[in-house]
């Protein structure tokens, strides 16, 4: 039934008061109340007529009432706070959709019911951050938090995330939606970086901001998945190329992570990130940067829009990269430290000493002596 109660309905409710004329009756009430039509005096009635039916022994009247109220902003808080409170079949509708519930209503609930009320709460369309916190403290499982973490309403800060990985971290269920949340700050990133999969740890890398370390551990990552493909048949896994236009398209592939990338050696990387910049398929950008002229680098390099006074450092780097590329070892850590100091000694007296302290300190990462 739908519409304004009528006498014939007041009439069945005097003749027949059935559960099904009271859920009836219930779902009528409910609609001429939320839509605003009533004078105060019939609000009255109607609130009076709901703090009866929230005490109707009969579940599918509750239900009904609890389904049909769920959206009203203006019902008695009491009311709410009942049928939030009832049985599953009554209160889900209310904990998920009711504004009239409080924090405080439904942080007493987190904390004494079921997974299922619990989700409900977690998937309401906005979570204040104390809200999201009391969830994560009490979840009675890891899909109450999965639900929280993919719900982008709710307003997570950072301890809040952080708990969740200390919880749930290498659960599927909870990391992956929580990877995928829009905004994250960059520690969660970092911390994700080492408990999802491959696939949404690229996703990660691309669309999170991340420090530069981070992102060239990825990168590597990349590399070494993209060269164990050329001996196993079939290994779709994303490739490093692949890698670096993703960092391209969502704004990552940034100078700082470039000129990173080249003072650890990393060659390869430097020549497609420079070859995405200008436009250029990969092989004219090798020809350009392993030029043993003058003009090839300095070309694509200005082509990429890069920090004129840092070309100096940027030859210099590349120049000791290939004198280090036949002796390296495996140890990246000794491999850094040797570069830097090659490129201190090659560069010195040859760059102003504003320019070199800024790419020391902020690109590679130590203190120039």
């Amino acid at each position: 039934m739908s519409g304004n109660l009528d006498s014939g309905d007041v009439a069945r409710l005097l003749a027949e008061p059935t559960p099904e004329n009271r859920a009836d009756a219930a779902v009528k009430i409910s609609a001429q109340f939320t839509a605003g039509n009533l004078s105060d005096a019939e609000r009255r009635i109607a609130e009076e007529i709901f703090e009866l039916m929230v005490k109707d022994a009969e579940v599918r009247v509750r239900e009904a009432l609890s389904e049909s109220l769920k959206n009203s902003d203006c019902i008695p808080h009491d009311v709410a706070v009942t049928l939030a409170n009832d049985v599953k079949e009554v209160a889900m509708p209310m904990l998920e959709f009711s504004e009239v519930l409080t924090d405080e209503d439904l942080v007493a609930i987190i904390q004494s019911q079921d997974s299922e009320r619990q989700q409900a709460i977690a998937s309401r369309a906005t979570i204040s951050s104390g809200l999201a916190d009391t969830i994560v403290d009490n979840s009675v499982d890891a899909s109450v938090v999965a639900v929280l973490v993919q719900n982008e309403g709710a307003s997570l800060q950072e301890n809040t995330m952080d708990k969740v990985l200390d919880r749930y971290g290498e659960n599927e269920q909870v990391n992956v939606p929580l990877a995928n949340r829009t905004q994250l700050p960059i520690k969660i990133a970092e911390r994700l970086v080492s408990l999802v999969s491959e696939k949404v740890r690229d996703h990660l890398v691309t669309h999170h901001e991340m420090s530069s370390n981070t992102v060239m551990d990825l990168f590597f990552n990349a590399r070494e998945r993209a060269t164990a493909s050329l001996i196993h048949d079939g290994d779709d896994e994303i490739g490093f190329g692949e890698l670096v236009d993703q960092l391209f398209e969502n704004g990552r592939l940034t100078e700082t992570l470039i000129f990173r990338a080249l003072c650890l050696g990393d060659v390869i990387f430097f020549e497609l990130a420079l070859a995405k910049l200008a436009d250029i398929p990969i092989e004219n950008a090798y020809v350009l940067i392993h030029d043993r002229g003058d003009l090839g680098l300095k070309a694509i390099y200005d082509k990429c829009e890069l920090s004129p006074e840092l070309f100096p450092v940027v030859e210099a780097a590349l120049e000791v990269s290939r004198e280090m590329n036949a002796s390296a070892s495996e140890d990246r850590a000794r491999n850094k430290s040797r570069m830097i100091e090659r490129i201190l000694t090659r560069c010195e007296g040859t760059v102003d000493n504003e320019s070199f302290e800024y790419f020391i300190t902020q690109i590679v990462g130590v203190k120039a002596a």
